[in-house]
């Protein structure tokens, strides 16, 4: 469909909602009294007698007309609702005078309809309509039916346009919205409670990551979006709450990429006098459970792949996997120039900069990519965990693990560090850190050291990315896939569609 043919149907639109007016009829009508829903019906008269579905009555339905077939005196359509789609006859000796304004329907109005059920030769659970109640006018086509819209940024900018035309795209939605209501009850059943802390902080903490800044006016002072809700939940369990979790969004002033959206949905948990390999055994369980509510089976397809959850899972020491990966022994303690000697011949250049970003390299280079199966990656160099609880067995390491299912990682968890006066000296290592230009740096938080100093339990926490996870559950390589409204650059100029042409 051409730019020009689009403007004109935009056009025939508008003539047809001015008649609608010059006849009397409200075409963005109101209340519609609704009796069943489309689904309810297929589910409760699929392979129903005739006599059943007789003694069911009129039935009252509304939703959006998506198909149209004319046989002269004769029409069948399809509407849709939120649960699904039900066929609908219309006959002119019928309807009467009402015919001709149901044969005139375009493809996206609203109409409610009153009639008996019936099926028809083809097995088609029908709603023979006798009463039709116009209720809002669609003035911009639909995709057409064999195309569909399929062109995938004009999917993200258009989602209530792929709603609409995608029923795979309704199906993720549902999905993420069972799985949500899936981990609060497994979490709820578990002692947790549901909490909610500030979206606004003055000091951005919890995570490496670069915040974006907003300014209050009334108390003259900066604010930032959080990065992270960790600080905030942890001064509850100081408080006493000794499990605690929020569904959380989180923003992060960083790069877009398939795995990466600035504003994104997290899980985070905490649970006291528990460690790091607690909630190993927790996130198996949580995931199990998942996977038998939402899929019915352990096996998912990832790709080319399939993605077994059956515990236990893999755990790969991180500095094991440094060493497998360069092909050389490599401890905290490995001097820098046996590391990037190593990195540089598999293409890795270390660049001056402290040797802990050099791990991290490597790591995300040569390590990630050969994750497929439920891995945690356990025994972080404390470089790369400020806010966790250090080894027992090696105080150049802490308690973590981060876990990685298809190449992404989906969860980091830490024994958390509860001693105020470790606590501070790290924040202030950041601190020089950030004085030297690292705008990923933890912030000093004095008010949370302080909280510290009134005494935390020992306790354990945890990060779940939920966009990613959706992803692992629908089999889907972006993450804007299982975001509803994903950021983009701004349209160009005009590409908005055919809105010149409107009246």
């Amino acid at each position: 469909m051409t730019s020009g043919d689009a403007g004109d149907l935009v056009r025939q639109r508008h003539d047809k909602l001015a008649a609608l007016r010059a006849h009397g009829v409200d075409p963005f009508g109101g209340r519609y009294p609704v009796t069943h829903w489309a689904g309810s019906l297929a589910a409760r008269f699929n392979g129903a007698a005739e006599e059943e579905m007789k003694g069911a009555g009129p039935v009252s339905v509304a939703g959006r007309i998506v198909a149209l077939r004319h046989h002269g005196k004769t029409c069948f359509a399809h509407l849709m609702d939120y649960t699904g789609r039900i066929q609908l006859y219309a006959r002119a000796d019928q309807l009467g005078d009402e015919y001709a304004r149901f044969t005139d329907l375009d493809l996206g109005d609203f109409v409610g309809v009153t009639g008996e059920l019936f099926r028809t030769r083809t097995g088609e659970l029908t709603v023979a309509v006798k009463a039709l109640t116009f209720l809002a006018k669609s003035l911009r086509p639909l995709p057409e039916k064999w195309h569909g819209l399929k062109d995938v940024e004009t999917r993200y900018r258009q989602r209530y346009v792929d709603l609409i035309v995608n029923p795979e795209t309704r199906e993720i939605f549902r999905l993420r919205s069972r799985l949500v209501g899936a981990l609060r009850a497994f979490l709820e059943a578990r002692g947790f409670l549901e909490v909610e802390t500030p979206m606004m902080q003055p000091i951005p903490g919890g995570a490496i990551a670069r915040p974006f800044r907003t300014h209050h006016n009334a108390l003259g002072m900066d604010l930032y979006l959080r990065i992270a809700p960790e600080l905030y939940l942890k001064r509850l369990v100081v408080g006493g709450f000794e499990r605690v979790y929020e569904i959380n969004r989180s923003f992060r002033n960083e790069g877009i990429s398939t795995q990466h959206n600035p504003e994104f949905t997290m899980l985070e948990f905490y649970q006291a006098y528990a460690d790091y390999t607690d909630l190993m055994e927790l996130t198996e369980a949580l995931f199990v459970e998942l996977a038998q509510a939402l899929k019915g089976t352990l096996r998912l397809p990832w790709g080319e792949h399939e993605i077994d959850l059956t515990p236990p899972w893999r755990r790969l020491p991180f500095f094991d996997g440094l060493s497998a990966a360069l092909g050389v022994g490599v401890t905290p303690a490995t001097d820098a120039a046996v590391v990037a000697r190593a990195a540089a011949a598999r293409g890795l250049a270390h660049g001056g900069g402290p040797l802990w970003k050099l791990w991290k390299e490597v790591f995300e280079t040569l390590i990630e990519p050969t994750l497929v199966q439920p891995t945690f990656v356990v025994d972080f160099p404390v470089e790369l965990s400020p806010l966790a609880r250090k080894s027992r067995a090696n105080p150049l390491l802490v308690d973590r693990f981060e876990l990685f299912i298809g190449r992404r990682e989906l969860a980091n968890a830490y024994s958390e560090l509860n001693d105020p006066v470790d606590q501070l000296a790290r924040f202030r290592e950041q601190g020089e850190l950030q004085a030297r230009g690292d705008d990923e740096a933890h912030w000093l938080d004095e008010d949370y050291v302080r909280a510290l100093e009134y005494g935390m339990p020992p306790a354990a926490g945890e990060g779940i990315g939920i966009d990613r996870l959706v992803m692992l559950f629908t089999d889907q390589p972006s993450i804007r896939e299982v975001i509803l409204f994903p950021h983009l650059r701004p349209e160009a100029r005009g590409q908005a569609g055919e809105a010149e042409a409107l009246p």
